[in-house]
């Protein structure tokens, strides 16, 4: 059993924000944080303009694949991040939970998807800290 915290992230598709999300905090947390990602209805492949947004950060995600939210994935978690995808994570006691408003980048170019991407490693900069950890870049 691992000290770490562990974070997921959950979006519709799990193939734009929350592969982003998952990416950055992975990259920055330097290994101290645990990190999932999934979606409620997961698409074929991650965005490449989400994929291409992110090599843009020296960051690798073409590797990745959509998964499918897991109720021991949402179990296993201390740390629960929704983007856009409503009641369909289950909820349990004891864990944090935050919604994250972000655009969906799903049909937009790199030039659409560079501005989400900010706002993403910002919020992930903040739950970092917020979880005592500090950032690396």
């Amino acid at each position: 059993m691992s000290d770490k915290p562990t974070v997921l992230f959950v979006c519709v598709h799990n193939a734009g924000r929350s592969q982003m999300a998952a990416a950055y905090l992975k990259h920055l947390s330097g290994g101290e944080i645990e990190v999932l990602s999934a979606g409620s209805a997961p698409a074929d492949q991650v965005n490449p303009a989400a994929v291409a947004a992110m090599a843009e950060e020296g960051i690798d995600m073409s590797a990745e694949q959509p998964k499918l939210l897991s109720d021991s994935a949402v179990r296993a978690s201390d740390v629960v991040i929704t983007m856009g995808c409503g009641d369909t994570c289950p909820i349990y006691p004891g864990k944090r939970y935050e919604d994250w408003e972000l655009e969906d980048p799903a049909g937009q170019g790199i030039e659409g998807v560079r501005p989400i991407r900010d706002q993403i490693r910002q919020r992930v900069t903040l739950l970092i800290e917020s979880l005592g950890q500090p950032a690396t870049d």
